[in-house]
């Protein structure tokens, strides 16, 4: 078994755990076909994959770019071929009922020509996971550009035609803040099968803030839920 070292797993892992928890609450609302936007290998760092999620689709499809590069292209089976920073050829204009994308777009430049481009891949329903705060991680052909604020993405939805319907943050103290936000075209359709929230107001509050280290029995409690949920990486 591989030795697992809980800080590391708190600062890169926890904000994994919680994301996926958030989705396999939102997954099974949402029905007819789906694509997973830039998935890579579709794996949700649970010993699963995330089609699996979505309980009540038709179809379930990833998007890839670049053969060849990092989490690129590798014609897998329901596989399309989609850059998010080029023009999105006509053919894949609202094809998908939900599309969804996973700490993907701080990796892409021209970010708003990524977000256009991810909702236009919808008819109605778009699920992005962002950082708010990560440590930066990068390889060659697959830089760490950006960070995210719940305004900025209430502001790329809206500017998009999306309203957002559903927000949440984990508040993961020494480790990795994500944002989950769901965004629609018919906010009002949705309104009553959406889970309560609140806006994200508050997001990273304990940064900057003291914090004693994590003692031997916080380090077992994390080692244990961490043996439990999955050992994951972002």
């Amino acid at each position: 078994m591989t030795k697992i070292d809980p800080e590391t797993d708190r600062q890169f892992r926890l904000a994994r755990l919680w994301s996926n928890d958030q989705l396999r609450q939102i997954a099974p609302i949402f029905n007819g076909v789906i694509v997973n936007v830039s998935a890579g290998e579709n794996i949700d760092k649970q010993s699963s994959t995330y089609d699996l999620y979505f309980s009540n689709k038709q179809s379930f499809w990833v998007t890839n770019y670049a053969p060849g590069t990092f989490r690129g292209f590798n014609a897998r089976e329901n596989e399309y071929l989609v850059d998010l920073s080029q023009d999105l050829p006509s053919d894949f204009e609202a094809r998908f009922d939900v599309a969804f994308n996973h700490t993907v777009l701080e990796h892409i430049f021209d970010v708003r020509t990524a977000f256009h481009n991810l909702c236009r891949l919808s008819k109605d329903i778009v699920i992005v996971v962002v950082p708010f705060a990560q440590v930066q991680h990068e390889v060659e052909d697959f830089k760490d550009y950006w960070r995210f604020s719940p305004a900025g993405l209430r502001h790329l939805f809206l500017e998009n035609g999306f309203e957002v319907i559903y927000e949440a943050c984990n508040n993961d103290k020494n480790a990795a803040v994500y944002l989950f936000f769901v965004g629609s075209r018919r906010p009002e359709y949705w309104r009553d099968q959406m889970p309560p929230f609140q806006p994200v107001n508050n997001a990273g509050a304990w940064i900057g803030a003291a914090t004693p280290p994590l003692g031997f029995l916080g380090r077992l409690r994390l080692a244990i839920k961490i043996l439990i949920d999955g050992n994951v990486s972002h």
